[in-house]
This record gives structure tokens, sequence and C-alpha cells, in this order.
């Protein structure tokens, strides 16, 4: 995707299209981390929150009890 750099007061800004949005699941005021390499590239990365120990043992729990058949049957 080619774009431009937009002056935005008194400094300089990347418009993102909706494309690109819905692609990132991005949205107006999301955080994101920017890092620049050696060679000048730019890398934006969304910071999205991580899911605590208990929603990942929720998760596991619903999975063997969903799938508890076909885990009996691989055992």
């Amino acid at each position: 995707m080619l774009t431009s750099i937009t002056q935005v007061g008194s400094s300089q800004g990347l418009i993102l299209d909706s494309a690109l949005c819905k692609l990132t699941r991005l949205k107006a005021g999301d955080q994101v981390n920017v890092t620049v390499n050696a060679w000048g590239a730019i890398t934006i990365t969304p910071m999205r929150k991580v899911a605590g120990g208990e929603a990942v043992d929720n998760a596991i729990r619903h999975t063997i009890e969903y799938y508890e058949k076909s885990m009996r049957k691989l055992a």
C-alpha cells in the first residue's frame, strides 16, 4: 500500500485507510508499538491485551469437555 505522510498540527502522521484497519483490527485510540530497524524500516505492532490465566484455564477446560470423546480416542 502506497501512502503519504500528512501534516497533523505541528507533527506528521500516516492515515490508515479503513481496509487496513479492518485487516489489522485497529481502531482509533488503540495503542501500537513503533520500532525502527537499522535500515530505517518502520514496524507498527498492535498492542493487544493478553488473556489472563483464568481465561486460558477456562478455554482449555471448555475445549477438553467439548472434545472429550476425541481426546479419549487419541489417548
